[in-house]
């Protein structure tokens, strides 16, 4: 067997190529392979004709472990899934892997931070387009290209600290030697960490060399884009200056000037003419309020606004006139001299009305590869994955969970049931009904930031206000809130935990749903669903709910338990289909619940059960005798362009 040639780097300080002995089992021992170290990965194959086709392992040095055996063995591990024990030919080659080895786990931690950094922060400013912005990517790449170099030199110095402590300790216990037998010995060892530090004074020397070399090609661009930002600094000074300088001609123009013509100090007055003033000094009066800021205006002018405004204050005159035009506008003098006497009774500011949209507005159609994203991401959680934006829905994930209220009806009318029982099934209806409209939703919410909140007030609409906030980042966790006048408390905390499988995405809420009725004390909790997004690679985007809830009643110990049955290209059952049984705290069944999560629930009373035949799987089916079965939930109509972008609460 020929000896281990030492690594070649073919590029300097990315690449390394080698031979070395792999560790296999015990009944081959070490075996020999040929080993590439590049980016950060170690890669080992059989033969050097596999390098094109075969790759027989790879370990990430970002998070690994390398540490030294004894003159020739060394160990390679990321925490216990991967462990190379390696054997090199001698002690020299085994160090020159080992420099290697560091230099490069060094480059891939600190790549790594970089990305997590660029990831995670966002610019505050965007690059500016053209020269500034090309200038300015520029001097950050190179900048990182020098710190890379810096890093480098600062792994060589350790090593050469290191091997100058080792090999100053060997000349020490030389010379303390005698004349004897051992002298040889000693010898040899001094000769390999000798060789080992003119190993490491090499690397230091080129990597120096390195950042010489790049620094002074550098430095005459640098001096050039240097000059020229003090160029524009000193042109941007002397631009404020004249700035300056006109703002305080102006303003001591402004103060300086005498009375102004009622036609300045009012547009409005002049325009409609033949309206007595109150002379000069009020005139004046009026135009300093007009330009001098007013904290707490304390008069109102009443004046004949948009139909959505009953009132406006007096603060918003200078904006009703550019809004409605001088032709346009109507105002009433008497009710201009009461409101700007301090004596005479002042009207109350009435809030606006409130007009809501009455139609979604378009998605914008655009091309999305969603595999070519998809594809470096399997086995990641979706709050780890980088999307595109046109992948998301304009709404955060706080506006998407407000958007169980949209049925808030069924806990109205649950507030008013004097039977637990009879609760039950509209609350069950609830928790069905906030998955209606996720059948055509395919887009991801954004993520909120920490700390977010949105407030959906509907007391005069509908009697009830509900608020989320963002409590964790990551793992992203949100708390919902929702107080009605009619009776009831909804709250929920929800966070997510998501798997992306290649095929599908899967969707698991975690946290709980508490719901408290004030009449009857009763207190309601369950839990979500999962949420499979099905056809990732090939066909068109399609959503599935499946899973079992479990609604119970921690008072009176009722419970209903509600099964979303999974797609299923071979089964007869209507699609989507939901099913729930509620019983009372001694497994008795009183109501059936049936209907399909997108459409509409019925829920029937028992009147009888009984046990049936065996079922599919073995267990001994229930059989219920009901009455005839009631609405008690029946999905709105959606907007028309819904199903390209549904938001039917916000």
């Amino acid at each position: 067997m020929s000896e281990p040639k030492p690594p070649t780097p073919t590029t300097p300080g990315d690449t390394y190529k080698g031979w070395l002995f792999k560790w296999t089992n015990y009944i081959k021992g070490y075996q020999r392979r040929w080993f590439v170290l590049s980016n950060g990965l170690l890669s080992y194959y059989r033969t050097q004709a596999e390098m094109g086709h075969t790759c027989r392992g790879t370990i990430n040095l970002a998070t690994a472990n390398i540490a030294v055996e004894d003159s020739c063995n060394f160990v390679i591990s990321n925490g216990g899934a991967q462990t190379y024990h390696l054997k090199a030919n001698s002690e020299v080659e085994r160090q020159r892997w080992i420099t290697a080895l560091e230099l490069a786990k060094a480059k891939a931690v600190r790549m790594q931070a970089e990305s997590d950094d660029s990831g995670d922060e966002c610019p505050a400013v965007p690059p500016t387009p053209g020269q500034g912005g090309g200038r300015n990517s520029e001097v950050q790449s190179t900048l990182r290209t020098l710190n890379s170099k810096v890093e480098d030199l600062t792994t060589c110095n350790d090593l050469i600290v290191k091997h100058g402590s080792a090999l100053q300790r060997s000349l020490s216990e030389l010379e303390g030697l005698r004349a004897g037998g051992d002298m040889g010995e000693k010898i040899r060892q001094v000769t390999e960490r000798a060789t080992l530090f003119r190993i490491t004074s090499n690397a230091m020397i080129n990597a120096c060399k390195d950042f010489l070399s790049l620094a002074q090609n550098h430095s005459k661009r640098w001096q050039k884009a240097l000059q020229v930002e003090r160029d524009q600094r000193i042109r941007l000074e002397e631009t404020l200056e004249q700035l300056a300088k006109q703002h305080n001609h102006l303003e001591r123009a402004f103060r300086g000037a005498t009375v102004l013509p009622p036609s300045f100090s009012n547009p409005a007055l002049g325009n409609k003419g033949g309206v007595p003033g109150k002379g000069d000094a009020s005139d004046e009066d009026d135009d300093n309020e007009f330009f001098d800021a007013m904290e707490d205006p304390a008069e109102f002018i009443t004046v004949p606004a948009d139909p959505k405004y009953h009132r406006r204050s007096g603060s918003n005159v200078s904006g009703l006139s550019s809004e409605t035009g001088m032709d346009d506008q109507s105002v009433n003098f008497d009710e201009l001299s009461l409101a700007s006497n301090p004596e005479s009774p002042q009207p109350l500011e009435l809030e606006p009305v409130r007009q809501r949209r009455t139609r979604i507005p378009d998605k914008p159609n655009y091309y999305l590869n969603l595999w070519s994203i998809m594809k470096n991401c399997i086995g990641k959680e979706l709050s780890k994955i980088p999307m595109p934006v046109n992948f998301n829905e304009p709404l955060s994930m706080l506006q998407r969970l407000s958007e169980d209220l949209e049925y808030y009806e069924l806990l109205d009318k649950a507030a008013k049931c004097q039977s637990s029982l009879e609760q039950m099934c509209y609350v069950a209806a609830f928790t069905v009904s906030s998955y209606s409209t996720t059948v055509h939703r395919t887009g991801k919410p954004f993520n909120p930031l920490l700390g977010e909140t949105f407030e959906l007030d509907r007391l005069r609409e509908c009697g009830y206000r509900s608020l989320c906030e963002q409590v964790s980042h990551h793992p992203p966790a949100a708390a919902h809130h929702a107080i009605s006048e009619k009776g009831w408390t909804l709250r929920q905390e929800i966070t997510l935990a998501s798997k992306f499988r290649g095929k599908y995405l899967s969707i698991m809420p975690l946290g709980s749903i508490q719901c408290l009725f004030d009449k009857s004390n009763n207190h309601y909790s369950w839990k979500k669903v999962t949420t499979t997004v099905h056809n990732i690679i090939v066909g068109k985007l399609w959503i599935d709910q499946s899973g079992e809830i479990d609604v119970v009643n921690h008072r009176t110990g009722d419970r209903c338990h509600l099964k979303f049955a999974p797609y299923s290209y071979f089964s007869r059952d209507v699609p989507r289909k939901v099913t729930g049984v509620v019983t009372d705290k001694d497994g008795k069944a009183h109501y059936v619940l049936s209907g399909t999560w997108d459409e509409k629930m019925e829920f029937s009373r028992v009147m009888q059960s009984s046990k049936g035949e065996n079922g599919t799987e073995g267990k001994q089916r229930t059989v219920y005798q009901t009455l005839k079965a009631k609405e008690i939930w029946t999905k709105n109509p959606l907007p028309r362009p819904s199903r390209q972008l549904p938001s039917t609460v916000v």
